[in-house]
Order: structure tokens, then sequence, then C-alpha cells
């Protein structure tokens, strides 16, 4: 069997937050075990240790040298960071909103399908308060929206939960309640879902609503909008 790599924990997570305000963020930023082992009030090896856990779980990337090592955080580690700024702005503030920017592209068809299904529209109706038009409205992500994407692990979803027919099993889906804007029109009441089980990477967001939305928005493919994602 493959090895399984540790888990970032906690621990790591500190780490990568001190990474990034000494500008780790920004490009490939030399410093050595022992200064951060000093900001971490740590040993030399529990640093060493850190960043090596950081590097197995593609956070960081690290070039050493002889009198240091040039490390820069990569796209997971800057999630984790985002995810851990959104649980704190949860903390702080009453009304958190996660702000995406992309454009509108066609989808595979799928969302037609599955939120037609009886299992998953009892649910909608019951638990967001109406019946959604049958089919998704898909959304490229921006690469800056792609990694603000982490701050909805700070935001309680719905949860739809799954079900079985005589055929198969569904999975669980998540929605998170929103509205979506373009050219100075809003659009409130629609949800973000994300299905358990889906071909889409966290640079596509999938919307759902009362209204067909590319009628009511007049949206086109590459039509640019931004999604607010709220509590």
């Amino acid at each position: 069997m493959p090895e399984t790599q540790p888990a970032v924990g906690s621990a790591e997570v500190t780490t990568l937050k001190y990474l990034a305000l000494a500008g780790g963020l920004e490009g490939e930023e030399k410093l050595s075990c022992a200064a951060l082992a000093d900001r971490l009030d740590a040993s030399t090896q529990t640093a060493s240790r850190r960043l090596q856990r950081l590097e197995e779980n593609d956070c960081i990337t690290r070039e050493i040298v002889s009198d240091g090592q040039w490390i820069e955080i990569l796209e997971t580690g800057e999630q984790l960071l985002q995810a851990e700024y959104a649980s704190y702005r949860r903390i702080f503030e009453r009304d958190l909103v996660v702000e995406l920017r992309g454009t509108v592209t066609s989808g595979m068809g799928e969302g037609r399908h599955y939120i037609t299904l009886s299992g998953y529209m009892e649910q909608f109706r019951e638990k967001l308060g109406y019946e959604p038009y049958p089919g998704t409205l898909n959304v490229d992500l921006t690469e800056e929206s792609i990694r603000s994407r982490a701050r909805l692990d700070a935001i309680e979803p719905i949860t739809i939960e799954g079900w079985e027919s005589e055929d198969r099993t569904y999975g669980p889906a998540y929605c998170y309640p929103a509205a979506i804007e373009t050219d100075g029109t809003r659009y409130e009441d629609l949800h973000v879902i994300t299905p358990e089980r889906t071909h889409h990477g966290d640079d596509h967001l999938e919307l759902i609503a009362p209204d067909e939305l590319r009628e009511e928005l007049d949206l086109t493919d590459e039509t640019e909008v931004t999604v607010f994602v709220t509590e």
C-alpha cells in the first residue's frame, strides 16, 4: 500500500501563517530553520519537521542552500490560510460574506437530471423553501476566487441528504445561501450547490435558483459575474 502522508495540523497552519507574514505568498522567501524556530518558540528540529510536513502535503516548495532555504507557499497552502482567515472572520464578524468572481460557462447537463430527482427535490422544497429551476448555472472562477473559495469552510451549509433508489445510491450535497450580480443587476435568494460526488474541481461553481438565471439576468457564456455567499 502507498505510504500515507501525515495530515497538516494546527501547528503547520501556524507555521504557514508566519511564512506568509514573511512574504511567502508573494514569491520565494529566504529564511533559516533557526530563525523560524525562534519565531515559533520551538526547537530547530521541530521547525524543520513542520516545513517537511508542509512540503510533503504540497503546501510549500523549498530549496535548501548553504545559509538557509528558499520557501514559497503553494496554492494548497494559501487555501489553508484562506480557510483559517474565514474562521476568524466568523468569530469576530457577525455577517460573513465570501465574494467569488468568474465567468458563466456551459455545463454538461448533469445538473438538470439530478436536481429533478424526487429524493433531492423534496429536500430542496423543505430546506431551501423553493423548487429549483431544472438545471444549474455554471461559473468558472478566477484564480483569486479559486483560492478564496476555501473560505466557504467557515460557513455552515444546508445539507441535502443522500438517498437510495431501487437502482443506486445518491450522495449528499451542500447548499450555501448566495446572491449573484452582473452589470449592476442583482438576483437574491439562490444557492451555491456543492455535490459530494462531482466531476468539477474547485475552479468551478454551480448555482441553483427558483428561476432560470440565464434568462433572468440575460447571461451568456463568458459573461462576468460576482457571487456573494453568506451565512
